[in-house]
């Protein structure tokens, strides 16, 4: 059945395969470039076409774009417009009030939530959302009057300053789009206070993946000595504060992050327990080593090493001597939790170079957990290269 609002597109003969199979993705070099197909504008919602005309799926076009095709419907009759967003929407928040238990969560995640290049995330009433293609930039005031129809949440503001929106052609985007925008939005994260900067932080403002990974972690940590590298907002450090720590040291390079994590100790009556280190990461790491610190549990939860497919190599050289270092501050029998977000890092590669670095540091162990982002951190099942999180704990001897 032919879509009338839509330009049809179509694949090159042979290449249909992967996205008869599931996969929401079309690669550039599967589609007939025709003059017509490469004068469309970038992120034109389109009709995509097998070789011999059978319809393949609707979704957004960039010809400039690697991605060039992201399947976002099957019904060849779909039209993409606010209602077709606001379904997908309370689809997602339906899902995730049953996954968590407060209004703080990832709420689109992209394709495994068929909205692809969109990532939303819920801080009660005030709505972040990361625009991210082309596709989804050209649908951007659809999806504001979607989320407001939805929600109806006391501010929306869309940020996307990552290194994706230059992939798709397109300039950092910083706009609120309904409300103002507070300079500190409160969250909730396993029932512990946290403080986030939506104006200014990293993504979003939170890193809602690593919840169930935090709470797993805190959970170990009564009357333990605790140290919590790149703790950005406190994370990781105050879970463990929550969890019974006697002692919590957070390390950050960033003043403003770290203002966030003494305003949240303060919030959950840490304060006391809490010391926190404006310093590099490695650096600190050397220096203790040196001076033969000693805690009961570390944690190493970095940015991404590895960005771009280039910096591969120099990424896992990088996690490798996080975890040497890192495992030297270990007490025998103590706690070791290292994470990566560095999506181009495979979890093989992460597990080999982290316990080669243990290795390296003449200790052993166990590994506790080997885990990934949370439950509203979903993945499409064809795009497994989508689960970016990896997160090991282990104890070591």
């Amino acid at each position: 059945m032919k879509n009338a609002l839509y330009p049809e597109i179509k694949m090159k003969p042979g290449h249909s395969r992967r996205i008869k199979a599931g996969s929401p993705w079309v690669f550039s070099n599967e589609i007939e470039m025709s003059p017509e197909t490469k004068s469309l504008p970038d992120g034109t919602l389109v009709v995509l076409k097998d070789s011999d005309s059978t319809f393949l799926g609707l979704g957004t076009f960039n010809a400039h774009s690697l991605i060039s095709f992201r399947k976002i419907a099957n019904d060849p009759k779909a039209v993409i417009d606010k209602a077709f967003i606001a379904k997908r929407l309370r689809a997602s928040v339906a899902l995730r009030d049953v996954l968590i238990n407060s209004p703080f969560y990832r709420l689109i995640h992209s394709e495994a939530d068929g909205l692809p290049g969109l990532v939303i995330d819920r801080f009660d009433d005030i709505i972040a959302c990361q625009i991210n293609t082309a596709g989804m930039d050209r649908l951007k005031d659809e999806i504001v009057r979607a989320v407001d129809e939805v929600l109806s949440p006391s501010c929306i503001v869309l940020r996307s300053e990552n290194a994706s929106r230059a992939l798709e052609g397109l300039e950092p985007l910083y706009e609120v789009a309904k409300g103002e925008l507070p300079d500190v939005v409160s969250v909730r994260e396993n029932g512990i206070y946290f403080f986030a900067d939506l104006k200014g932080g990293q993504k979003t403002g939170w890193f809602y993946d690593q919840r169930d990974n935090r709470a797993f972690v805190g959970r170990m940590a009564r009357n333990k000595r605790v140290i919590d590298f790149y703790t950005y907002a406190g994370g990781f450090a105050l879970h463990m504060g929550i969890g019974g720590a006697k002692e919590i040291i957070g390390v950050d390079r960033s003043e403003a992050s770290l203002e966030l994590a003494k305003k949240a100790a303060e919030k959950n009556n840490l304060s006391e327990k809490c010391t926190w280190l404006k310093d590099n990461a490695f650096d600190v790491l050397e220096r203790m080593n040196k001076e033969k610190e000693k805690f009961d549990i570390v944690v190493c939860d970095p940015p991404a090493f590895a960005k771009v497919k280039k910096d591969i190599a120099a990424g896992l050289r990088g996690y490798r001597k996080m975890s040497r270092l890192a495992a030297g501050l270990v007490e025998k029998g103590g706690i070791l939790a290292l994470g990566s977000c560095s999506h181009h890092v495979s979890p093989e590669e992460f597990m080999r170079e982290c316990c080669r670095g243990i290795s390296e540091a003449g200790r052993n162990g166990r590994i506790l957990l080997q885990a990934g982002a949370g439950a509203d951190h979903p993945v499409h099942p064809h795009l497994p290269e989508t689960a970016y999180l990896k997160m090991l704990v282990l104890q070591l001897d």
